[in-house]
């Protein structure tokens, strides 16, 4: 057996992992020649426009599209009528189950819709502005029905039904209803461990609170677009941006009851997602108006439309309650957790419910989770979903227990922290992780050893506005600083590579992912350390749905992992190969040849460095393709612990971050400067969430800030320059000891910029976004 050399779990001295060298798609970005999905252009292509609903709650008693159809320009109007009507059916997309009768109807209404911009029909003409004026011909009939946006209320008896046929028998093993009456309430979700109420009763100090947090957009800049062809064989190519070519593929045959062989997915550059980009919303309506035209067909959303019709992060009530003992040991945890759906069942309540409590060992816990419809755009995943809400409330009355008790928040962080063998409430058991190491590394970091005063310096950036002139002294700014602890569980799921040597040493690499955060650079990376070549020896493409192995959605924090296995296993592939044909080259049995460092090593002192045995492929056999896949499920689960010092005017309630530190455990780091880019745009994300971010709607369920001008996210003005730790606790559950790391550096921002906020103005908030219209008039209270 030829020996190879095989990465452990310790942290050897890599060559290429931990370096920094330039991204592979770096020139084609910053050029502008890389093509994202609205720059697809094809000869006679048609121009798509989607008709919505004015309303937030209504039945649709009929459509008449004959106005629109002979429109100057138009060749397809399509409505619902034009979809194939499908039962119940469950189709897994990777970071989610979705009911494709919901997700059809989602794609266009059919008895009703249930949220303001809600598909309603869709016209392609010639020329966008042909489309518009067509779509707006489209005669819909409607009868308006109450709408209820709240959870809470739309959980009461009397609340209007969105879903005639969701019926309490969904969840009545849960709350031994035996009924079946219609109901709001999708889904209820149980976790239990331990004693509660035994737990409780041996805690000296119990403090349980209520959190409400509102409705909250990913904020990518592209918006949802898609091309796609329906050629006369059948055949249907989409060319869309996305997170997953294969999770689209999945959704369009599922939609158009087509096999799964006659869709092909061309994943384009993709303008952000974090979670919102899963889920189709324009892809099968440019395929059906491409069918009925015999065109193809790009429909790209507006503004508007992408805030009121596709996916964000829930709005939610929390009730939270937790015990600790004299010496600041948890006794006992409860969660009673309320997440929007929206207008269709599938908030991430499941995952809230399985991180509220992650950070810490709980020895008695209790968490009742429900998933709530309630009239507004469907929720979909966004960057830890859930996981950021859940630990708002937790963290905030970590904070206040360690008031109460006089404890040092970083100190009961440590004291109560989840480690290896700890159990969650929902009844995981920990491998190996890095709670501890991120609170020690915020702990011995100079921001925290640093006063308040020196804040302003760190966070490089001037302080605030410039007051009146005569007004210089009559605000008196306060400083406070908080900290703040969050979870991931991180994901496996299954990759798939390829990797094709070439005749001059380089590696042509083929993956699945698309790539939102640097993905090409991190898989091409561990490509090359395990066969000792250069990173910038490997070219990575991202690949078609004809022309990669099936490969799970880019989320989860599961790229760098899953499909860096998949690159690990296909170099190692290369390796084999590359023994078996030197030893051909060479004479002898493989057994004699060993590859080490980039080279291939037989007896007598013969060597070949890579390149030179790579010159000679072609000479002596086959092409050497390397083929790798990766279904490992030990993701290994991420924390990270942040420390922020805020500054606040008690006469408007702005709140101004002047410094941030994020301390994250990473496994290993695989590119330094990705990492410290994945946890910098996470923080920026949660101060978003925190300070500002919202939809803000009437009572009708009209949103009033859809637009990026009104709806306030972070820019640079807004935030000071993130400070970042990596720690590398290696995961044992990957060969280079990779966790994911996109998604953990959301989770604490809001916690720790409340705890912070309490630090300076003696005021704890509840309620998310923490804006001056909310902050202002509890500090008032509080004067």
């Amino acid at each position: 057996m030829a020996t190879v050399d095989k990465p452990t779990e310790t942290k050897p001295n890599y060559k290429v992992i931990g370096t920094r060298p330039i991204r592979h798609d770096g020139v084609d970005k910053v050029t502008g020649r890389a093509k994202y999905g609205a720059d697809t252009q094809m000869t006679g292509m048609l121009y798509g426009k989607i008709l919505r609903s004015p309303h937030a709650h209504a039945r649709i008693k009929s459509i008449d599209t004959s106005k629109a159809e002979q429109a100057p320009g138009v060749h397809a109007v399509i409505t619902s009528a034009d979809m194939p009507e499908i039962g119940s059916k469950i189709a897994d997309l990777g970071e989610g189950m979705f009911d494709l009768k919901d997700l059809t109807r989602i794609v266009l209404a059919r008895e009703k819709v249930v949220y303001k911009g809600h598909a309603v029909a869709a016209v392609a003409a010639e020329t966008i502005h042909q489309a518009e004026e067509a779509a707006r011909l489209i005669e819909v009939d409607y009868e308006p029905l109450p709408p209820v946006l709240d959870v809470r209320a739309a959980m009461q008896d009397d609340a209007p039904i969105l879903h005639e046929d969701l019926r309490t028998a969904a969840f009545a093993s849960a709350t031994d209803d035996p009924g079946e009456k219609p109901t709001n309430v999708a889904k209820h979700f149980l976790h239990e461990k331990g004693d509660v109420e035994k737990g409780f009763a041996e805690a000296k100090l119990v403090i349980e609170r209520e959190f409400t947090t509102a409705t909250v957009h990913q904020g990518y800049i592209e918006p949802h677009t898609a091309t796609a062809i329906w050629n006369a064989d059948g055949q249907i190519t989409a060319w869309t941006s996305t997170q997953g070519s294969f999770c689209v593929r999945e959704q369009m045959s599922g939609l158009l009851q087509v096999p799964l062989s006659r869709v092909k997915i061309v994943p384009m550059e993709i303008g952000g997602g974090f979670g919102g980009k899963i889920v189709v919303y324009t892809p099968p309506i440019a395929a059906l108006l491409s069918k009925k035209s015999g065109r193809p067909v790009k429909v790209v959303m507006d503004r508007a439309a992408v805030l009121e019709a596709t996916g964000p992060t829930p709005g939610s009530y929390m009730r939270v309650k937790i015990g600790v003992d004299a010496e600041g040991s948890i006794t006992a945890a409860e969660a009673y957790l309320v997440f929007e759906a929206g207008g269709f069942p599938g908030s991430p309540i499941p995952a809230a419910c399985m991180t509220v409590f992650a950070c810490y060992d709980v020895p008695n816990g209790l968490v009742n989770g429900y998933d709530v419809c309630v009239n507004k755009p469907a929720s979909k995943a966004y960057r830890a979903p859930g996981a950021t809400h859940a630990a708002f409330a937790v963290e905030t009355i970590v904070d206040e227990i360690c008031e109460e008790l006089k404890i040092d928040p970083l100190e009961f962080r440590l004291k109560n922290a989840a480690v290896e063998g700890t159990r969650r409430v929902d009844g995981v058991l920990f491998p190996r992780v890095g709670m501890v190491e991120t609170v020690e590394a915020i702990q011995q970091g100079d921001h925290w050893k640093s006063s308040l005063d020196e804040s302003k310096a760190a966070g490089q950036r001037p302080t605030g506005s410039t007051p009146l002139p005569g007004h210089e002294g009559d605000v008196e700014k306060k400083r406070g600083r908080g900290v703040a602890s969050g979870f991931w569980f991180n994901a496996g799921l299954k990759s798939v590579v390829t990797a094709s040597v070439n005749t001059d040493g380089r590696v042509a690499l083929v993956e699945g992912s698309t790539d939102i955060g640097g993905s090409r650079a991190s898989i091409a990376m561990q490509l090359a350390e395990t066969l000792g070549i250069a990173a910038e020896d490997v070219t990575p493409t991202v690949a078609d749905t004809d022309n990669v192995g099936y490969t799970d959605v880019t989320g989860g924090s599961r790229v760098t992992y899953a499909t860096g296995w998949a690159a690990y296993e296909a170099a190692m592939d290369i390796r084999r190969q590359m023994i078996a044909r030197a030893a051909l080259i060479w004479d002898v049995d493989a057994e004699q040849v060993e590859y080490r460092d980039g080279s291939i090593i037989g007896p007598d002192d013969k060597v070949f460095t890579f390149q030179e045995l790579a010159a000679q492929i072609n000479k002596t056999g086959e092409p050497i393709i390397g083929r790798g896949s990766s279904a490992h499920d030990e993701p290994g689960g991420a924390f990270g612990t942040h420390c922020v010092d805020v500054e606040i005017d008690p006469d408007t309630g702005k709140v101004e971050i002047l410094r941030y530190t994020i301390a994250q455990d990473a496994g290993t780091a695989i590119h330094p400067a990705y990492v410290e880019g994945q946890l910098q745009g996470g923080v920026v994300q949660g101060i978003g969430w925190a300070l500002n971010e919202e939809y803000v709607y009437d009572e009708q369920g009209v949103m009033q800030n859809a637009s990026l001008l009104d709806y306030r996210m972070p820019t640079c003005f807004d935030v000071p320059m993130i400070d970042t730790i990596i720690v590398e606790v290696p995961n044992p559950g990957h060969p280079y000891g990779v966790r994911g790391v996109g998604e953990v550096p959301i989770v604490p921002p809001p916690a720790a910029i409340t705890n912070a906020i309490y630090d300076a103005v003696g005021v704890r908030m509840r309620h998310l976004p923490m804006s001056p219209p909310n902050l202002l008039p509890e500090i008032l209270k509080n004067t």
